[in-house]
């Protein structure tokens, strides 16, 4: 047996809570075995005055530490699993994907008192200024309030709840999953429905990604892998992949099981601005989850959709 193993990861505190997450799982399996982080700095982690939609590519988040997987620098990554591209490069697969947190989305208010500035979404006030980097989330949030200001909010989840602390915006929107992680559950006004807000394909999910070949590594982290999560991530990413979506476009959608073998995928494509929302669901097997995916984004796509995507990728 291997005595070392090195975790890639990028070194913002969540990643880091991520990739201390797996060691950790990995220690208390293996007692003996050393694990180490090598901390990797990503094109999404160098570009922070930029909207990631603007960005554009695949993989900002996730191109670099494949590269060092692929130099044999690391015998694993651990990422988001929204992070995740449907496409690896020749030699590398996902081969683990941990128990999901919570996929919901949170509004975050500041604290005023004994309470929150702004309770819930419900009591948002007219043309408050709300924070999110993601188009899927500002799509969503304008079709329900077209009336909000949405700003661009980059950055870590301290920087992003420091810059809603100091004024610049009314409310901000983050992942339910990431803030539960960092032990800032306290700063969580409203979870959000799924009504209100889709959640990003994985949202929630930790996944593991290494050498195809490397049969000694993919045994090792294999008991990891949560079956129930990778099911329904697998229907999600299907979703994703048919509609051949980046982050330039308002893509959403989560999976759940319904009862012990079969799936309920809900999924979005919409505007930009907010104002066309194209929504359906699909249920099925779980041995069909793939299938249920692709299914969903075809149903999607004949009911308009196509037509966003064109406007959107200006085909």
């Amino acid at each position: 047996m291997r005595k070392k193993i090195i975790i890639g990861t990028r070194s913002s505190k969540l990643a880091l809570w991520q990739a201390e997450f797996v060691k950790a799982e990995l220690q208390k399996l293996y007692p003996g075995i050393n694990v180490e982080l090598n901390k990797i700095k990503t094109t999404g982690d160098k570009i922070l005055d930029v909207p990631l939609a603007k960005v554009g590519g695949k993989g900002l988040f996730v191109k670099e530490i494949e590269e060092a997987l692929l130099r044999e620098e690391a015998d694993i990554a651990v990422h988001s699993m929204k992070d995740v591209p449907t496409e690896f490069p020749d030699g590398l697969h996902l081969a683990v994907i941990c128990k999901r947190e919570d996929p919901r989305d949170v509004l975050i208010s500041r604290i005023q008192g004994s309470g929150f500035e702004i309770r819930n979404f419900k009591s948002i006030p007219h043309k408050a200024k709300i924070g999110t980097s993601s188009l899927r989330r500002s799509c969503q949030l304008l079709n329900i309030r077209p009336d909000l200001i949405i700003e661009q909010l980059r950055g870590n989840v301290d920087t992003r709840i420091r810059k809603l602390d100091e004024g610049r915006y009314d409310a901000i929107i983050l992942a339910a999953a990431g803030a539960k992680r960092l032990g800032l559950g306290n700063r969580i006004t409203e979870f959000l429905s799924f009504e209100v807000s889709l959640p990003a394909i994985g949202q929630g999910a930790i996944g593991i990604e290494c050498r195809k070949h490397d049969e000694f590594i993919n045994k090792l982290i294999l008991p990891l892998n949560h079956a129930e999560t990778a099911i329904c991530v697998s229907a999600e990413r299907a979703f994703l992949k048919k509609l051949e979506g980046g982050c330039q476009v308002p893509i959403a959608a989560h999976a759940v099981f319904e009862n012990t073998d079969s799936i309920s995928l809900d999924g979005l494509v919409g505007s930009i601005t907010g104002d066309r929302i194209i929504r359906g669901n699909k249920k099925g097997s779980i041995s069909d989850a793939e299938k249920i995916g692709i299914e969903l984004a075809e149903d999607i796509l004949l009911r308009g959709a196509r037509a966003i995507l064109n406007e959107v990728y200006g085909r």
